[in-house]
């Protein structure tokens, strides 16, 4: 069942029943006969119903952002500002989606040659609960400008924003058959790839999640998208502003409750600093990040999405302190889906912690005696999203970041995303990449014509 649930309270508010197979069937067959109408419309046209998409959002901010908050806990002004980020993609893929599909030419030996760039057909989207409105506007705002039609299944905590999405589309001029969206389970998911219309998927979710759709995607030979878990390192070689590196440090890790993929996890940090900057870490989260309402814009901690993952990140929590992990602060599970803030170090390879992504309000600090054990650190884990290196000489962040397995580093900032920064991760963090120049190629046919 796709179900509202309260994540303050435990309160069940709307339960929705899952889509029949004849419903999956039948809104397979809807994408797939739009598409050959909805490629052929104009580039320009496209553009122009995604520029219109970004004022609807624009202008529906505040209802969107309290659907979030009633269905996964996002404190309002989160909400609020992730509705900004989607404005920004729509608006980004509407000016530039016509230059990005501008054919390239090629001067090759013996000729000329052209690559055009175009749709592959109807995709189906798989998106998480955690940014409900921001992760479905990444994958759908170049898909859609692109010309390819989308089937999208939603996170079952989230159905309102998955209508409230649907409805602003509608809206905006996307043809009803271009974008669906269905209830559908994850025991749909299967045949639903296997169908010979569908010609690819794109999954933001688990790492389990995107083993299983990864392997349904080859064995039907389907183009597949994974943006999947995260274990961002933060490295701070030096600070001439301990103050301020801290509080960048735990707003970047406390935003939307730690549930946040390319959030810094575990921060790593030089010895000479490494007192300092744990003892000003563990004041500010003490103290700052107290739980509360999010519908309240003053609460600085809502509760994580629903009461299984509070419970989950707990119970990781407990085993770190039980394996020799030292808890510095919170830790406490309280009513709700509340988990207090917390901060522990002592972590080391032999802990479940060590190589777990731990996906809410814990922040891990270890320390490096060198630059090249921070490095080690960083890397020494399964994942490979994005990192963040803070210090004061360029040079030497620069070349601490290119030492850094991820798919993408920030250098004294941490985390974030931006319409036209591609998004996307290495090794078992996931599989092509989004936003940007790069998010429109995905599922994009590169077909050179020889002239």
């Amino acid at each position: 069942m796709y179900a509202v649930t309260n994540p303050v309270t435990g309160e069940l508010v709307e339960e929705i029943p899952n889509a029949t197979d004849e419903e999956v069937l039948a809104a397979i067959d809807r994408v797939h006969r739009e598409y050959s109408s909805w490629r052929q419309r104009p580039v320009t046209e496209r553009a122009k119903i995604a520029a219109r998409a970004a004022e609807l959002f624009a202008e529906r901010a505040d209802e969107l952002a309290a659907i979030m908050t009633l269905e996964m806990g996002k404190r309002i002004n989160e909400g609020r500002g992730e509705i900004g980020v989607v404005v920004d993609i729509f608006r980004y893929y509407a000016d530039n989606g016509p230059d990005l599909l501008a054919d390239e030419p090629l001067t090759i030996k013996g000729g000329e040659a052209v690559i055009t760039k175009e749709p592959i057909g109807a995709l189906l989207g798989i998106m998480p609960w955690n940014f409900p409105c921001y992760q479905v506007a990444r994958f759908v705002a170049p898909n859609l400008v692109l010309g390819n039609t989308i089937l999208l299944k939603h996170a079952s905590i989230c159905p309102r924003s998955a209508l409230a999405i649907e409805g602003v589309l509608r809206d905006a001029g996307v043809p009803e058959d271009a974008y669906v969206n269905i209830f559908a389970s994850s025991k749909q998911v299967p045949w639903m790839l296997a169908d010979p219309r569908i010609q690819g998927v794109s999954l933001t979710g688990s790492e389990q999640a995107g083993i299983s759709v990864a392997a349904e995607a080859g064995r039907n030979l389907k183009k597949c998208v994974l943006e999947l878990g995260g274990s961002d390192p933060l490295i701070v070689l030096d600070t001439d502003d301990m103050a301020e590196t801290v509080k960048v440090t735990a707003t970047s890790r406390m935003r939307n409750c730690g549930q946040s993929c390319n959030a810094p996890k575990r921060m790593i940090v030089l010895a000479d600093i490494y007192d300092e900057f744990v003892d000003g870490l563990t004041k500010r989260v003490a103290d700052y990040y107290r739980p509360g309402d999010p519908a309240d814009p003053a609460t600085k901690l809502p509760p994580l999405a629903s009461i299984s993952a509070a419970d989950e990140v707990a119970a990781q929590v407990d085993a770190a302190v039980r394996q020799g992990a030292t808890l510095r602060t919170g830790g406490r599970r309280t009513k709700g889906a509340y988990l207090e803030a917390t901060v522990l170090t002592d972590v080391t390879p032999d802990m479940d912690a060590y190589r777990e992504e731990i996906f809410g309000p814990v922040a891990l600090v270890f320390r490096a005696e060198t630059e090249d054990e921070a490095i080690a650190i960083a890397n020494d884990t399964p994942f490979g999203l994005g990192a963040s290196v803070f210090g004061t000489d360029p040079e030497r962040t620069r070349r601490v970041a290119e030492r850094i397995d991820a798919g993408m580093v920030y250098l004294n900032s941490a985390g974030g995303s931006q319409a036209d920064l591609p998004f996307g991760g290495i090794k078992r963090s996931g599989i092509g990449r989004e936003l940007g120049a790069l998010g429109i190629e995905e599922f994009m046919n590169k077909k050179p014509i020889r002239l």
